[in-house]
């Protein structure tokens, strides 16, 4: 695990000072080792390219693993980010080949594959990853991320310079980036509380999709996929005469033993993130069933009211893990909110909770922790399984009521209905026509159209269309899918890629801890999500799929206790403890980084319905968390 840069500069250079600078702005990512080089080519046209590395050693933490790191045999330099999982088995593959090692690494391992199997090398890759590599006789780059979106890779460019890194933030650090808000980037983020990929919320830098490989080439960019969540015929299998396809469970454990069993390769303790609900118990399931005794780690609140303890200690009693207890108390976690607010790469309605659980694990000694992150997405866990098909079905009555009926009835809803953000997502459904305002979308909206049109007066309708397009493309890569795999492509590629996966990374590695997520890894999320919908949701017991390939494994007390999170009293802190820290904020738009982009007048009416219990906490944190996101970044 690391944190990676890269600066390449046509006609100019590439300056040592400001490449060290970029890459120590990593240094929480990586806090054992770093190192650069600035390669100058002779071409037409004089091209230097320079690399930066900060490492978090978990795969051979001898000097052998440093990065930037050549290959001898072709000259090709690589920076990693990340873990393949299966490493082993690619170099086994490799040395029947004739192919020589001299480090025990897997970023060793992806520069050989390179070189012999060239961009294809990534379908041989099980892992999380972002890397970027240096192809010498080509004078190219390529950069690369893994199929899921686990690990983040930002680019930006320019006539003569083209840079990438591991955090925006690295990328505003260099001075080459402009610091101007993306209109669609900040519209992203009023709709859904984090910003949507690929936009950013600085204009002109752009995420690499998940499953996705660019090139650059003489100042030339191509960016194309190489997988996807689902592919071909999703959903098309057929279940049998009971329902259910043969030996569906049996292939599901096959694959959840393979996967927990490749994330253990460290040469460094592992942990697990252990809440009691299913997927953490999951994990520690499986490895008690293949003999492994996990080290298992849980936040326990002094303060009952939201404390899990009683259900993580069942489970590590059960298991008889090495369980360890993280006691805080409410000051303790309201003291790390401005840590956490500091710690963001992009601001995020969620991800304080991450922080806080990855502080307080790093703190007892574990450097690598497996988390049950993307159980709820990809086995059918969220109520959106339930509700996102219904709302399918109410918006296709809608879609043939005659737009001006519509509405006239989503006037005369609003006007009758409660004032609360369920009625402004029903009416926006009730004007929509079922596809420009996908029930999914409605679902996962923080602010409904209307009231962010009015955050964001200045905005154009052009904003507004470039921040619709990757949702719409996401939408259209569902075409064929039946409704409940349809969800579950939505939550992975949405909700989990941009909110989950992004703030589980920075916030782990704000403190230098990595974070693994057996429950997604991709050959496992494909196999899942090529069986039919009916199969995963539907019984009484949830996320069936997953409780019945342990077969019986876990307890009725985990598998049906209520669903809750890791969730911190915001609702309550903010009328009080926080209450005059946010309004003194929100007041601050006026004069600030958002002046004349975010309306001070819409925020503080989003604030009062918040004291008058017509908006969730959600709302008014949001805006919030984007002020002082600015001040920090932007001023």
């Amino acid at each position: 695990m690391c944190g990676i840069v890269g600066i390449l500069a046509r006609g100019s250079e590439v300056s040592e000072q400001l490449l060290e600078r970029a890459t120590q702005s990593l240094a929480h990512r990586g806090p054992d080792d770093h190192g650069t080089v600035i390669l100058r080519e002779c071409l037409p046209e004089p091209l230097e390219v320079g690399l930066g590395n900060r490492r978090l050693a978990i795969l051979d933490v001898s000097p052998l693993g440093h990065q930037p790191m050549e290959d001898s045999d072709t000259g090709n330099w690589l920076v990693h980010n990340g873990e393949i999982y299966n490493f082993r088995e690619v170099r086994a593959k490799l040395e029947k080949d004739g192919v020589h090692f001299t480090s025990q690494s897997d970023t060793e391992v992806i520069l050989k594959a390179y070189a012999r199997w060239g961009e294809d090398c990534v379908a041989e890759f099980r892992g999380m990853f972002a890397f970027a590599l240096w192809h010498a006789k080509r004078h190219r780059l390529l950069i690369a991320r893994d199929p899921m979106g686990i690990k983040p890779l930002y680019y930006w460019r320019s006539d003569r310079h083209f840079a990438f890194a591991s955090e925006l933030r690295t990328l505003l650090g260099t001075g080459l980036v402009s610091r101007n808000l993306s209109p669609s980037g900040l519209l992203n983020y009023l709709s859904f509380g984090s910003v949507y990929e690929p936009d950013t919320l600085i204009d002109g830098v752009s995420v690499l999709p998940p499953g996705h490989l660019l090139t650059w080439e003489r100042g030339d960019i191509s960016i194309r996929r190489y997988w996807d969540l689902g592919g071909d015929g999703t959903g098309d299998a057929e279940a049998g005469a009971n329902g259910a396809l043969p030996s569906n469970e049996s292939q599901i454990a096959t694959l959840l033993d393979e996967s927990v069993r490749m994330q253990l390769v460290s040469d460094v303790p592992v942990g697990v993130f252990l809440s009691g609900g299913i997927d953490s118990s999951s994990l520690v399931a499986i490895l008690s069933r293949a003999g492994v005794r996990a080290s298992t780690f849980s936040i326990v609140f002094r303060e009952l009211d939201y404390s899990e303890a009683e259900h993580s200690r069942s489970v590590a009693s059960l298991f008889k893990t090495d369980h360890h207890e993280l006691p805080v108390s409410r000051d303790d976690a309201l003291g790390a909110i401005p840590e956490a607010l500091r710690a963001m790469d992009q601001p995020t309605i969620d991800g304080v909770n991450t922080y806080f659980v990855s502080q307080r694990t790093r703190a007892s000694g574990v450097k690598v922790a497996l988390s049950g992150l993307g159980g709820d997405e990809i086995f059918g866990g969220y109520g959106s399984f339930h509700a996102v098909p219904r709302m399918e079905r109410y918006g296709q009555l809608w879609s043939h009521v005659p737009r001006v009926a519509r509405k006239a009835a989503s006037g005369a809803f609003e006007a009758l209905a409660p004032a609360n953000d369920q009625s402004r997502k029903l009416a926006a459904l009730i004007r929509g026509n079922g596809n420009l305002v996908h029930p999914y979308f409605l679902s996962r909206m923080l602010f409904a159209p209307r009231t962010r049109a009015a955050l964001t007066p200045s905005i154009t309708s052009e904003a507004v269309c470039r921040a619709d397009a990757p949702l719409r493309e996401t939408l259209r890569r569902t075409e064929g899918m039946d409704a409940i795999n349809r969800v579950s492509y939505l939550e992975s590629r949405c909700y989990m890629l941009n909110t989950l996966l992004r703030d589980s990374d920075v916030m782990s590695m704000a403190h230098g801890l990595e974070l693994r997520v057996p429950l997604i890894d991709h050959s496992l999320a494909q196999s899942v999500m090529a069986m039919p919908g009916s199969l995963k949701v539907g019984e009484a017991i949830p996320k069936h799929l997953l409780v019945h390939s342990l077969g019986g494994a876990l307890p009725d007390s985990i598998v049906r206790r209520p669903k809750k999170g890791f969730i911190l009293p915001f609702e309550h802190w903010m009328r009080d403890t926080l209450r005059r820290e946010i309004e003194s904020s929100l007041h601050r738009i006026e004069g600030g980084p958002l002046h004349g982009v975010v309306s001070s007048s819409a925020s503080r009416k989003v604030w009062d319905g918040f004291m008058r219990g017509e908006t969730s906490w959600s709302r008014p944190w949001s805006l919030f968390v984007l002020q002082r996101w600015c001040e920090q970044n932007l001023a």
